[in-house]
């Protein structure tokens, strides 16, 4: 069955190219000009991946990543044709799982495209046997993804769930925002280790009472991140 990519861009050429490279791989390709477009079909479809520029028409990509974050995980990969580090930043804080720079190379696209397809077909795979950790009041469900604290559902995104998920069933194990990095997002992750903070502060924001003062996901000054209740 072939994978659904929905491609956001209001240049159209850029649009015409990668669902012409993109559907010569056998990938399913719908296409959105604008924001508002774009929060239509993914409100009607499901879709694997999405390809999202920021710079868009009437709803910029930031605030459309933002909108689909509060009812889906669908994997986003934002476009931007800044090379500047804030807009890299600002859509990881988003909810965003990549970015790309623009002029970018199709086939960089493409391997960032079939990694992510790929680790998210790892995730679909059903397990064995269930497997929900409960640590204090946290409750981690890793068959339905789902978190939950003091018995309210947390909605992390794909990213935000695969660190957790690692520091909880690795207690007292220090990672390396390195060992995040290859671990999660993949050895092929051209990405640099600011990518890891953004995560953790997000996870933070989200399941710690205090995010200051953290009480599961904690820093190990100069080495790395640790799960410790």
């Amino acid at each position: 069955m072939a994978r659904k990519v929905l491609v956001v861009d209001d240049e159209k050429l850029i649009v015409k190219g990668i669902r012409f490279s993109l559907e010569q791989d056998g990938y399913e390709v719908s296409c959105a000009y604008d924001g508002e477009e774009a929060m239509a079909m993914v409100r009607e479809n499901e879709y694997d991946i999405i390809l999202l520029d920021i710079m868009l028409p009437k709803m910029d990509g930031l605030e459309v990543c933002q909108q689909i974050r509060e009812f889906s995980n669908v994997p986003i990969i934002m476009l931007t044709a800044k090379g500047e580090d804030m807009d890299k930043i600002m859509g990881l804080e988003y909810g965003a799982d990549d970015y790309i720079t623009k002029p970018f190379n199709i086939l960089e696209v493409k391997a960032r495209i079939k990694a992510i397809i790929r680790r998210a077909r790892k995730q679909e795979q059903p397990e064995e046997q269930s497997r929900i950790m409960e640590v204090a009041d946290l409750r981690m469900d890793c068959d339905s993804r789902r978190v939950f604290i003091s018995g309210k559902e947390v909605n992390l995104t794909a990213k935000e769930f695969d660190v957790l998920q690692l520091l909880v069933f690795n207690p007292n194990k220090v990672y390396s925002r390195e060992n995040l990095l290859n671990i999660v997002w993949g050895y092929e992750y051209p990405g640099d280790v600011r990518t890891v903070d953004v995560h953790i502060r997000r996870l933070r924001e989200k399941i710690e009472e205090n995010p200051s003062e953290p009480r599961f996901v904690h820093t190990k000054w100069g080495v790395g991140y640790y799960f410790q209740a």
